[in-house]
């Protein structure tokens, strides 16, 4: 399993990469599958920085049997809080 500071970056990049491919929009998804592939996260600490993310209440997630992502999308919540980290940066 992964460390916390590992788990800590895997929610944090599962957060970008939703608003990077959604552009913010919160009627838009990324299949779980995509997501692990692209950010290379194993699929059972890719679940778990899901269901960490769903609980905070930052995104959706429509689960696949096997408690697979198989959609995920970002909540008004998520957008606000990556726009805030957007501003932040410049």
């Amino acid at each position: 399993m992964a460390t916390l500071r590992e788990r800590q970056a895997y929610r944090e990049r599962v957060l970008t990469a939703l608003y990077e491919a959604t552009e913010g929009n919160r009627l838009l998804g990324v299949p779980g599958r995509k997501l692990g592939n692209d950010l290379r996260i194993p699929e059972e600490d890719l679940a778990a920085a899901c269901t960490y993310l769903v609980s905070e209440g930052l995104i959706t997630v429509d689960w696949e049997p096997g408690n697979t992502p198989a959609m995920a999308s970002l909540t008004h919540q998520g957008i606000l809080r990556m726009e805030a980290a957007e501003e932040e940066r410049g």
